[in-house]
């Protein structure tokens, strides 16, 4: 069977460090220990205690960590998830409003 994404409409922001963008943080040790997936392109903030964190948004499935150039979508319903910003405008396309 093949589908079709039904056109919603969606806020689309490309996240930014300080803004409060995401759900909440971990450690970068915690992050790296896990190692099932590719920790390369994570953003990493350094908190003033020297502590290295990396943002996250939450969602039915759980964490998603936000890697440099991601964006944050925002669906009607008020969920959130994150796309990598080399695959956001294949799936959604601006709109004039």
């Amino acid at each position: 069977m093949k589908c079709m994404r039904v056109a919603l409409k969606v806020d689309v922001e490309k996240y930014e460090i300080g803004k409060g963008m995401e759900d909440g943080v971990e450690l970068w040790t915690d992050v790296v220990t896990r190692g099932w997936f590719v920790t390369d392109s994570l953003v990493q903030i350094k908190k003033e205690n020297g502590a290295i964190v990396c943002p996250y948004i939450l969602h039915k499935r759980g964490k998603t960590f936000i890697a440099e150039g991601d964006y944050i979508i925002t669906d009607v319903d008020g969920s959130r998830h994150v796309c990598s910003g080399d695959k956001i405008f294949d799936r959604y396309k601006p709109i004039e409003e």
